[in-house]
């Protein structure tokens, strides 16, 4: 499923994003700068969390509180050295617990994953934004 987006219309892409989701694992793949952290902000917000959001590429996860989702979990594994690395902050307790996972750079863990959402974010020439969405 693609759909195509320019940044001021974003809050379109998380409506598009919302209707497509078939589970509570999420990972945002693309280049450096395709938004995928703005994304998954805007995507927070609709889901009234109220924390300040941004991406965790030092800590790798962020929790955030939503009143209709629960417990949300942002991760970005850019930095991530190996897959021993995502093992110690217990990954696995995360990915089977039912609360919503967003996740950066998810192919660094890719072999670690139940089925998922992945959804592709890239660039285009006009600057504009295309997801794609894949069940994995």
């Amino acid at each position: 499923m693609l759909f195509r987006f320019n940044l001021n219309q974003i809050d379109k892409a998380v409506d598009f994003l919302e209707e497509h989701l078939k589970t509570t694992i999420i990972c945002f793949d693309g280049p450096m700068g395709a938004g995928k952290t703005t994304l998954i902000s805007e995507l927070c917000r609709k889901w009234d969390v109220h924390n300040s959001i941004s991406s965790p590429t030092f800590s790798i996860v962020n929790h955030y509180i939503s009143p209709s989702k629960g417990s949300i979990y942002h991760f970005d594994f850019y930095r991530l050295k190996n897959i021993e690395e995502a093992m110690d902050i217990g990954i696995d307790e995360y990915l089977e617990s039912d609360n919503y996972c967003l996740i950066e750079w998810g192919e660094r863990i890719r072999s670690m994953l139940p089925p998922h959402n992945k959804v592709n974010l890239s660039i285009n020439e006009d600057q504009s934004r295309t997801i794609n969405i894949v069940i994995i």
